[in-house]
């Protein structure tokens, strides 16, 4: 009988003790020139939360469900994989708003809520906690199977503009400053007349010429038509269930990176950058950062039953797989995993961005800790975060929900069978979410049970989005719920510590400012942070960098990394510069909403709530 050190880490937790557990499974990175002993036993301050989270959707009128599929059961592997949800100021008045995906459902199955077909819809912040619907006046009311979204400014006209995936036609929406939004996809060269499940996806400069290009995800070249019914065969059963096929057996997609001419248009560079080399995947998530600090952004992407994705960006317009050299294809035994959600997060401080990865029930999540050069060790049970292995997980994100400077971790769950509550399985549909609360050590702690009913409260979850909506300092969370409403996680408590948010606008470069970086220092803590799209579960969060400073009455200093370029003398971009602009900010008040402008400083200060 084979025993993987993964199943072995997380027997003997129970057996033994965890500071003789923590010496035998310390990896190399955490000695840092002390003993394995000392770091091993370094005591940590155990301290109940004083946050806990509430779900406020029905009252700020987010009461519109999501229709994805059969209720009761389903055919299709669409109808499982669900959809994800956006945070994103469309109307620039420095509050969040709120586009939710929607799905439809397979003739012969449950009616539609209200008898009303279901929509895309966009809800308005009215700045006092509650959100108007206003998809009818925006111009984004649309039916059909909308699965990921993305945002990002592609035209560099002010205002952020929509990305959304579809099991279909993908849609893109241009915003057009006015509260509405006009379909461009065949305009700009993104249409294509196959149909194709797009998933996730994610805006880049991947070029760095001040235009921001998108990678998209294709999960399954889906033709129902072909597909066998629940239960013919070994990959339609789950513990001896007959359920919905796939994706195994089913024929994976080919994810797509279009470059953005810089006129509106895009054209599909897949082949010419190295996409298409890894071959067809159950591609479902994509995000984008510098992972290896060369200042030039990658692409990491969560593949479903496959092993995951690691582009590479080599500076030349092209793109490697290095995800198995870089030791974050795999788990640590070498095994395929589920993936589904990722978050991206700098969560020991110490300059370089790790990935946290979430998979199907019956194994655990990922925490790839970035070794320091762009590569990256499996730290899943050394740093705590193994210990839950029952649920399905989706959406995810690195979140630091105390404001203590410390990223912590929040995923949500959900089952895909909901065939699965007529059987005696220690397992349900609906499940609640997880949250991990950050020691500083490198290790997590399962704090779950304390942070209240809108993380205790169970739902077949999917997509999620981190955000302050109400910008009272702390960091709320929107969760997509499968067929029924979606649950707005308001944070109540999490702004007793102080904190500093930070909207960045780009003039040379993108104006979404994507893949600028941002060090925030209080006194010999440092934190780093990039504005990102795509990440948790095909959804997109706040663009704003949020940084919590603990009980800092002050910002030593704020440090931005603008991804700048250089131009050629017919006034054309040239090749970028190799030490990109930097802007430093010292002895900067807390508790405030920053903007900064390239090359023009801080522009605009605000103290909204306590």
């Amino acid at each position: 009988m084979k025993i993987s050190r993964r199943n072995l880490l997380g027997s003997t937790a129970v057996l033994l003790g965890s500071n003789l557990l923590d010496l035998l499974s310390t990896p190399l990175w955490r000695w840092r020139g002390q003993s394995v002993l000392k770091a091993a036993t370094l005591p940590v301050a155990e301290t109940p939360s004083p946050v806990v989270y509430v779900d406020v959707a029905q009252q700020a009128g987010l009461t519109v469900p999501n229709v994805w599929g059969g209720v009761k059961s389903k055919k299709y592997i669409v109808e499982a994989k669900g959809s994800g949800a956006a945070f994103f100021d469309y109307d620039q008045d420095g509050w969040l708003d709120i586009y939710l995906t929607n799905g439809v459902r397979f003739p012969g199955e449950e009616p539609y809520p209200d008898d009303k077909t279901p929509i895309q819809h966009l809800f308005k912040n009215n700045r006092d906690g509650t959100f108007t619907d206003v998809t009818e006046k925006s111009g984004l009311s649309r039916t059909g199977w909308g699965t990921g979204v993305c945002v990002g400014d592609y035209d560099n006209d002010g205002w952020d503009d929509l990305f959304c995936g579809y099991w279909g036609h993908n849609v893109l929406w241009h915003n057009n400053g006015d509260g509405t939004f006009t379909d461009v996809t065949k305009k700009a060269g993104l249409y294509e007349e196959r149909v194709r499940w797009g998933a996730g996806c994610t805006w880049v400069d991947y070029d760095r010429d001040g235009n921001l290009d998108l990678f998209v995800c294709n999960y399954i070249e889906l033709d129902i038509a072909k597909v066998p019914v629940p239960g013919q065969t070994g990959y339609c059963q789950w513990k001896g269930i007959p359920v919905m096929c796939g994706p195994r057996g089913l024929p994976g997609g080919l994810n797509i990176l279009y470059h953005n001419n810089g006129d509106g248009t895009f054209t599909d560079v897949s082949e010419k950058a190295g996409v298409l080399k890894p071959g067809p995947r159950y591609s479902i998530t994509a995000i984008s950062y510098d992972f290896d600090n060369d200042n030039w952004p990658d692409i990491y992407v969560a593949v479903d039953s496959e092993p995951s994705i690691l582009f590479h960006n080599n500076h030349d317009g092209t793109f490697e797989d290095i995800g198995v050299m870089a030791g974050c294809a795999y788990n640590e035994d070498g095994q395929e995993q589920a993936g589904m959600g990722l978050g991206v997060a700098d969560y020991d401080c110490d300059g370089w961005l790790d990935i946290f990865k979430t998979n199907f029930q019956d194994d655990t999540c990922d925490l790839y800790h970035n070794n320091g050069d762009g590569t990256f060790t499996d730290v899943t049970f050394v740093a705590g975060v193994g210990v839950n292995t029952q649920y399905v997980n989706w959406g995810a994100g690195f979140v630091d929900y105390d404001n203590d400077g410390w990223a912590d971790i929040l995923h949500v769950t959900g089952h895909v069978y909901p065939e699965i509550e007529g059987y005696n399985l220690d397992t349900t549909f609906k499940s609640p979410r997880i949250v991990y609360r950050n020691l500083r050590n490198g290790k997590f702690k399962d704090v779950s049970a304390q942070m209240g009913p809108g993380v205790t409260e169970r739902f077949a979850s999917r997509g999620c989005a981190f955000g302050d909506y109400d910008n009272d300092g702390d960091i709320d969370v929107l969760v997509l719920n499968m067929n029924d409403p979606p649950s707005l996680l308001r944070n109540d408590g999490g702004n007793k510590n102080n904190w500093i948010k930070i909207k960045l606008i780009g003039t040379k470069c993108n104006r979404t400012a994507i893949g600028a970086r941002v060090h925030v220092v209080t006194g010999e803590h440092r934190q780093t942070d990039e504005v990102h799209t795509g990440t948790s579960v095909m959804s997109q969060s706040d663009l704003r960098l949020h940084f919590g400073v603990g009980q800092a009455t002050k910002v030593d200093l704020i440090e931005v990394k603008w991804p700048t370029l250089v131009r050629d003398k017919n006034g054309k971009n040239g090749k970028p510069a190799e030490i990109p602009q930097i802007e430093k900010f010292t002895n900067v008040e807390v508790n405030q909403i920053l903007t900064i402008k390239e090359g023009s400083g801080i522009i605009k200060s605000e103290k909204i709530g306590s």
